[in-house]
This record gives structure tokens, C-alpha cells and sequence, in this order.
């Protein structure tokens, strides 16, 4: 059974469990630090949301985003990663299904992610959970 929960306070236990799952969504980025993660969670803008197991351990997490432009409120889904050792049990659907309903009480007219294409499996969930791929252009400048 997985739980799926909205991040409300930064322990040691959470910080483990990202330090674990990080290097499994991405090489590019380096592992965030206890305060980037307080930032996240003390943000009014965004949050961090986690699934853990029948034992209680972290085994996945998702960013989501909520923000308001002059066109509305908008959302946006990031960093989504299951541990290796856990995919394929549906807990990124769990995962994305939680901040769906989350944005949905916000008021957010749209939710929207990215996906590399080479993420076969999670492009035909997004695809399955009702996301359609959407012909833009992504533009991005990096700043740092």
C-alpha cells in the first residue's frame, strides 16, 4: 500500500530519501540542501509531495508548482522520480494524481509537465492519466 502525502515539515528521514532518489531523476542537478527543500515547503508557491510504502519509507517525490499570471492560475509539475527498486506500481500515477486534485482546489485552470521522450513509460502514463501533448515551443536560457 502507498501513501501519498504533501511535505508540511524537513527531517532527516526526507533529506535520506532525496539524497537517494536525486541522482535517480537527474545528473544535471546537484542534490538540493536542507534549505532549498525548507524553501520549497515554506513556499506559498510551491510544494513537495512524497509517496512511501507499507513501511513508511519515502519511495518517490514530485514537485508542484501553483502560480498566478494575468491569465490565471496556473501549475506545473516537476522533478517527478520513483525509486528504482518500486516502479511500475503505479506510484508516480499516485504521486501525480494527488497534485492534480491539489491544483484542482487551488483553482489552477491547467496543469502542465515535461518529459523527455526517451521516458517511454511515463509519457504513456501522462498520456493514460489524461495530459495531451501539447505543440510548443520550450524555450530556456540558463541563468547560473
Amino acid at each position: 500500500m502507498i501513501s501519498v502525502e504533501r511535505v508540511k515539515t524537513v527531517n532527516p528521514e526526507l533529506m535520506q530519501a532525496i539524497q537517494n532518489l536525486f541522482p535517480q531523476l537527474t545528473k544535471y542537478s546537484p542534490v538540493p540542501d536542507d534549505m532549498a527543500i525548507i524553501e520549497i515547503v515554506n513556499s506559498q508557491a510551491s510544494s513537495l509531495w512524497i509517496a512511501k510504502n507499507a513501511e513508511c519509507d519515502i519511495v518517490g517525490m514530485l514537485s508542484l508548482a501553483i502560480y498566478r499570471t494575468t491569465t490565471g492560475v496556473h501549475a506545473w509539475i516537476e522533478d517527478v522520480v520513483v525509486d528504482q527498486h518500486f516502479r511500475r506500481q503505479g506510484i508516480a500515477e499516485q504521486l501525480t494524481m494527488a497534485a492534480i486534485d491539489y491544483a484542482r482546489k487551488n483553482r489552477a485552470k491547467a496543469i502542465s509537465l515535461t518529459s523527455r521522450p526517451s521516458r517511454e513509460a511515463a509519457n504513456q502514463l501522462y498520456l493514460n492519466i489524461g495530459f495531451q501533448l501539447v505543440e510548443t515551443n520550450l524555450y530556456r536560457m540558463n541563468l547560473s
